[in-house]
């Protein structure tokens, strides 16, 4: 007798496939996957090893979150076609849960990094860093843009990308360094989302790589304009040029409640 003949118990065939007996006893009775035979005197249940792999396709689409419904209907109507058709469909879905799985622990090393800087920054440092190119989303504002407005364009382009929640992506100011030069620390001229796993196309913002002066402020927005100030004084100790715009983006919301704890991080292209 050869392996794919000889009957296997409920027991062992169960645990050949790491699953419960209880299992494949549910499955026989609503006619998904029954037994070689059922022993007439006892009325134990028996599987052969050959039934193997169908059961392994059956524990696989469950794992897909494929109903019971589905599969009775695929081992119904059992072929190659169909069996595609069906891994088709459930591939898609699982690229996008990956997607999806890859862009939350983007934003979770976002979250972790930021509280790894607040527990080791200098505040009144300012630093040079290493960046890598990216895209961004941006909106055009200007000094008349009320907030209504801001949150009105941002929600826009969040449902454009098919965000879904806000938490999947960090948000931020931009401010041209020309109007930082000029003295006018309000100019701001454009918002923007980062989105992890964004690919370039036409209409988004390029963030250059290279190297970036980093800078920090707290407190009320009204003492940015003195940390410009601060920041236009050693780049220019420094012989550094500063280029293109000032990037903001708040990296302690989610663990302060008064707006005198608010931290930005500033970060400007700068070269030598």
């Amino acid at each position: 007798m050869n392996k794919s003949d000889k009957l296997l118990t409920i027991g062992q065939f169960a645990s050949m496939h790491g699953i419960n007996k209880k299992t494949l006893m549910w499955y026989d009775e609503i006619g998904l996957f029954k037994p070689a035979s059922i022993n007439p005197e006892n009325g134990y249940r028996c599987y052969t090893y050959y039934q193997s792999p169908v059961l392994e396709t059956i524990l696989l689409l469950r794992e897909l979150d494929v109903s019971i419904h589905e599969i009775q209907g695929f081992m119904k109507n059992r072929s190659a076609d169909n069996l595609k058709h069906l891994l088709d469909e459930k591939i898609t879905s699982l690229d996008m849960q990956i997607t999806h799985l890859q862009a939350v622990r983007t934003t979770l090393c976002t979250h972790h990094r930021n509280m790894d800087t607040l527990l080791t920054m200098d505040l009144s440092g300012i630093s040079i860093v290493e960046k890598k190119e990216h895209c961004l989303v941006t909106v055009e504002v200007d000094q008349n843009t009320t907030f209504e407005q801001e949150v009105e364009l941002i929600t826009a382009e969040t449902e454009k990308y098919q965000l879904g929640r806000l938490h999947k992506a960090s948000y931020g100011s931009m401010i041209s360094v020309s109007s930082l030069l000029n003295g006018n620390f309000d100019d701001y001229s454009k918002l923007f989302i980062e989105i992890p796993f964004l690919p370039y196309q036409a209409g988004l913002h390029i963030m250059p790589s290279g190297k970036y002066l980093r800078a920090f402020h707290k407190g009320a927005w009204d003492g940015i304009p003195k940390r410009y100030q601060e920041i236009l004084d050693y780049a220019k100790k420094h012989k550094l040029n500063l280029y293109g715009f000032s990037y903001e983006m708040g990296i302690n919301e989610n663990v302060i409640d008064r707006i005198e704890d608010y931290i930005v991080q500033i970060e400007i292209p700068v070269s030598e």
